[in-house]
């Protein structure tokens, strides 16, 4: 049996023995003429060329092969079933689909019945022999194109400009593959979405108070119905968003001002590297930091004070998530402070303006638009965190403006939804995506009003 590690390394040798060959040809039929002046290209460009006939055409087909590998590898074994088992209803079809597979990937056990077991068999050495047969073929094809791609190599062949349109393919491919991820996100959300409102109201959803998405198994059972009014997520996102930017807005900020106004090159050099690591650090670990660290520290200061702080608050949310945001905003905002001339402060000095006085009156007004357009999009992010909000808020939907209550927002709610085995023709599953929708929106209006503000206020300099 060929595996796919064997076909993609003997791939690998094929073409880097064809960029090798297809230059020495070159280089040969140079010499020939009386030097490489003679060819249309450079010798580089005649073994990518070859390279690239050889590689791209069996990579492409590995590609959707490995894609579409499960599903006709399924469709033929399915074929070879008894007309009984074919005949089967789709659900039940699938079970006995899944139990072969487990089976015959050493999941379910040697206790199957021996039909399963030979099925699992059958299956298995189906499997192993498309994929021999498969990755040979493509094996034979990479050869093909080797010998014929060298073959072509010649001095009048405009290779140069046929690696550059094949880059400009590449490139265009990679341009497509994004925005086609992106389409097919929002339409998998709107589709999901309109399957929801098909069973809640859309009016019920976006202004319903209670949120208690439990489907109960039984129609006697109390709150079969469930209850997705989705306004207690909304507020506890805004809360929590609101706590974080009151921390990271004034603190990136005032960094970004200290970094690019007063700090010597040498300070800025070990400081702003240091600054930015808070951005590099795993949301997981600052959800770890909330919960074990933060919050019994506000809770026993809270009780200090005399207030009741819950051990999972919106305020020990806000606060962690701040502080991861504050690279964020001080990072783009020393961008912007950095970007304003030298001549205008120059100018205001020459006034006889302080250096306060030159960044309160002068640089951040310059600056301002660009600012506001990375505090905007900083609230997008803090909108669309999960981890330490899960981790630190806790899972009580609720309509409050108190921080040291417990809250949830859309994201933690949507990572509760889909956890676990889910059914995804039920209101609680198909809800997760609902929310989802509306939080794309919003993080959306949020980059486009940013984006709007920078571009309408945006000072040019020369």
């Amino acid at each position: 049996m060929m595996s796919s590690g064997t076909f993609f390394a003997s791939l690998l040798v094929l073409i880097v023995a064809a960029f090798l060959a297809g230059q020495q040809k070159a280089l040969r039929q140079g010499r020939e003429r009386g030097g490489i002046r003679h060819l249309h290209s450079l010798p580089f460009y005649y073994g990518m060329f070859a390279a690239i006939c050889t590689g791209v055409p069996a990579i492409l087909l590995a590609l959707l092969w490995l894609m579409f590998a499960d599903s006709i590898t399924t469709q033929l074994f399915v074929s070879g079933l008894p007309e009984a088992q074919r005949l089967l209803p789709a659900s039940e079809l699938e079970m006995l689909l899944n139990t072969i597979r487990n089976t015959a990937s050493g999941h379910a056990g040697d206790d199957q019945p021996a039909e399963i077991l030979l099925a699992a068999a059958t299956y298995r050495d189906l499997v192993a022999d498309s994929h021999t047969r498969v990755w040979a073929a493509l094996l034979l094809l990479a050869v093909s194109s080797f010998a014929l791609s060298v073959w072509r190599v010649s001095p009048v062949l405009p290779a140069r400009i046929r690696v550059e349109q094949a880059g400009r393919a590449f490139l265009m491919a990679s341009a497509l593959v994004a925005i086609l991820t992106t389409v097919g996100i929002v339409l998998s959300g709107v589709f999901e979405s309109v399957r929801f409102f098909n069973l809640v109201p859309v009016w019920h959803f976006l202004f319903g108070l209670e949120w208690s998405p439990q489907i109960a198994m039984r129609a006697d059972q109390a709150g079969s119905s469930g209850a997705f009014g989705a306004v207690p997520l909304f507020a506890g996102t805004l809360l929590i968003s609101f706590i974080a930017m009151l921390v990271a807005v004034p603190a990136g900020l005032m960094s970004a001002i200290y970094l690019s106004e007063y700090a010597s090159f040498t300070m800025r050099r070990a400081m702003k590297p240091l600054l930015e690591l808070l951005a590099g650090i795993p949301t997981v670990v600052y959800g770890f930091f909330a919960a074990l660290t933060v919050a019994p520290f506000v809770r026993d200061l809270g009780l200090e004070f005399g207030f009741a702080v819950s051990s999972e608050s919106a305020l020990v949310a806000g606060l962690v998530m701040g502080v991861m945001i504050i690279p964020f905003i001080s990072s783009l905002s020393d961008d912007v402070i950095n970007a304003v001339p030298q001549a205008m402060r120059d100018g205001s000095y020459a006034l006889g303006a302080t250096q306060a006085e030159t960044i309160i009156k002068v640089i951040i007004p310059a600056a301002l638009p660009g600012i506001v357009g990375g505090v905007l999009l900083a609230v997008s992010r803090a909108i669309g965190e999960t981890m330490i909000v899960v981790m630190a808020a806790g899972l009580s939907a609720k309509i409050t403006a108190n921080p040291f209550e417990s809250v949830t927002t859309v994201t933690a709610q949507i990572a509760t939804l889909l956890v676990g085995d889910q059914e995804f023709d039920s209101a609680k599953t198909l809800a997760a995506f609902a929310l989802g929708l509306v939080l794309f929106v919003v993080t959306l209006l949020f980059n486009v009003l940013a984006l709007h503000i920078v571009k309408k206020y945006r000072e040019q300099y020369e």
